[in-house]
């Protein structure tokens, strides 16, 4: 929503108004852009970042008044989304005689963090230039790109509230933070050579090795080591793609012997060798979100079959960070990128948890000294019909918000707990839906300890500090019993496939009239209104209700749970119960399903 009131009927008064900002207006140049607007207009006063977002004052002819709002609109920071301008009169202060940037104020905080956002064409000139001071130094960014949410520990988002809090800026870092003109200025993770984080490498045994790590890294991989990197929001596992033997011990170790693996490759120019790419597919690539794109395999590609099993697909990025850029450029082949986690844990985001827990499967880690505050994979996109879809919300997307398509009436804040497999949570509060990152499966102490650990860190981070929690009806769910044991309220309970049902209207942009949809929903098991466990379902209904008009009969499936993760199971256990299984057992004995 954005609304702003007429500032002012007389042209040549002097006028002076405050204007309320929401939206993503926090650590992506917001500030120096309000300071460049106002004083090209000949405005006075001052604008601030506090927990609602940012304020503004104002003071000038009411003619150029008149015109701030859509000049700001024109001009905004390529990572700031403007959600709400509210502006009203104020008294007229005549001790103003310029436009400043003051400080913080802290309040009710109702702001959106920044996404961690890729490295920009300017940071990548900036590591490229053998002049420049910031020359292959991993940490570069500027207002325009680099860690936001991942390296956020509190709001308003400032330095201070930040990992790069232990590193006090030099004077030539200080003085561009401090000047509005500069691309950095306030670019809370500011640095270079000479004041920020440090890079360095390490043997599985713990021992620092001499010499440039990334360079060393590349030496490794290209004898076929597997490397830790320590990244943005985690570590990942990285070998050379093009490397069989690699990647089979890759797998070996992290007990992944099936699933595809994500690359990285070093430009498009790179991935254009091995996969077909659409207009919309690179633009997905080359966004600040820079996801992982599931893309369709060339005829001629000559990468081995084991990062895809069986897939004529494979999921590839582009370096987001300088770290990756520099690491890429010293290498000639893409890189095989999966999290940096052992089978069934989450990612890895401390250098001590990396070093006991990776010491197993890396040969060797590229650490530095920044902390990640919040743990946030890599999205996952792919296209369908023709529009880029997001299959794993994580880094580049979480925590930005997306708009209701109705505002809850409950007095606190809801937050909505998730399912078992693929968790998120989200957060309703109003209008807004905060998608927290990927949580992952909930089928380790760990992962559900993740979740906990990433609740509580949203609760302070948001101030949400009373909330209710939004549960599946499933009463063995783990997400569902967390959300029991932590809600302020009553939790709300919904029954899985009806959620599917409001999702997709959600996705579709369907507003709540109170009109009846028919959804077919093509899910796996979901515990039934009927206390019955169900699974492919037609729903009839919409945001707040539904009723089952139809679905496949009951079943007993193989396995279990086993017949979820391989629904081959539910396919034999559905045809053996059929009139002509007989048949077709009798004309088909070598077919798979007769070997079951």
């Amino acid at each position: 929503m954005t609304s702003h009131t007429a500032i002012s009927p007389t042209i040549n008064a002097v006028d002076a108004v405050h204007i309320r900002i929401r939206g993503t207006v926090q650590g992506v140049g917001f500030r120096p852009t309000v300071w460049r607007v106002a004083t090209g207009l000949g405005l006075v006063g001052s604008v601030r970042n506090d927990a609602e977002g940012v304020w503004v004052q104002l003071q000038g002819r009411s003619a150029q008044l008149d015109q701030f709002a859509d000049a700001l609109r024109d001009a905004l920071p390529p990572l700031a989304r403007l959600d709400q301008l509210v502006s009203h009169a104020a008294p007229v202060d005549l001790a103003l005689t310029d436009f400043s940037i003051a400080n913080s104020a802290e309040g009710s905080i109702e702001t959106a963090v920044c996404a961690d956002a890729a490295v920009c064409e300017a940071c990548l000139n900036d590591i490229h230039d053998p002049n420049n001071r910031r020359y292959h130094y991993a940490f570069t960014n500027c207002t325009h790109c680099g860690p936001r949410f991942s390296i956020t520990e509190s709001l308003p988002y400032d330095r201070a509230n930040t990992t790069m809090a232990a590193f006090t800026q030099c004077e030539a870092c200080a003085a561009e933070y401090r000047d509005p003109s500069d691309r950095r200025f306030h670019a809370q993770p500011n640095a270079c050579p000479d004041c920020g984080p440090t890079l360095w490498f390490e043997a599985s045994d713990g021992q620092t090795q001499p010499g440039d790590a990334l360079a060393v890294a590349a030496t490794q991989l290209a004898a076929g080591k597997i490397i830790a990197i320590k990244g943005i929001g985690g570590f990942h596992l990285a070998c050379d793609a093009t490397n069989p033997e690699a990647i089979a011990r890759l797998r070996q170790r992290k007990q992944r012997p099936v699933k595809p693996l994500a690359l990285m490759a070093r430009d498009e120019p790179s991935v254009r060798r091995y996969v077909h790419l659409s207009d919309a597919e690179s633009a997905a690539l080359a966004s600040t979100a820079a996801p992982i794109v599931v893309l369709r395999r060339r005829p001629d590609c000559e990468l081995p079959d084991i990062l895809a099993p069986g897939m004529a697909e494979l999921g590839m990025m582009l370096p987001y960070s300088p770290l990756h850029q520099l690491l890429l450029d010293a290498v000639d082949t893409p890189l095989v990128m999966t999290s940096g986690n052992a089978s069934g844990q989450p990612q890895c985001t401390r250098n001590t948890q990396a070093r006991t827990a990776l010491s197993g499967i890396a040969d060797g880690f590229i650490m530095h000294d920044r902390d990640i505050a919040n743990r946030i994979d890599d999205s996952v996109v792919r296209l369908i019909d023709s529009e880029i879809r997001c299959l794993r919300r994580a880094r580049g997307y979480a925590p930005a918000p997306i708009t209701a398509p109705h505002t809850h009436n409950k007095p606190d804040t809801l937050i909505g707990m998730g399912a078992g497999l693929k968790n998120t949570f989200c957060v309703a509060h109003g209008e807004s839906l905060m998608l927290s990152q990927h949580i992952g499966d909930l089928e380790s102490a760990s992962h559900l300890q993740d979740l906990e650990d990433n609740l509580q860190l949203w609760q302070s981070l948001f101030d949400h500090q009373r909330f209710t929690a939004v549960i599946d009806q499933h009463p063995d769910y783990l997400s569902s019993l967390l959300g029991q044991r932590l809600s302020h309220t009553t939790p709300i309970t919904v029954q899985h496939h009806h959620a599917h049902l409001a999702a997709c209207l959600g996705d579709n942009g369907v507003k709540d009239t109170g009109a009846r949809y028919l959804g077919v929903i093509l899910d796996g098991l979901g515990y039934g209104a009927d206390g019955t466990l169900w699974g492919g379902e037609l729903l009839l209904g919409n945001y707040r209700r539904c009723e089952r008009v139809g679905g496949l009969r009951a079943v007993a499936l193989p396995g279990g749970v086993q017949a979820v993760r391989q629904p081959w199971r539910n396919l034999y256990a559905r045809l053996s119960g059929m009139e002509y299984w007989a048949a077709f057992q009798s004309a088909r004995p070598d077919h798979p399903l007769n070997q079951a």
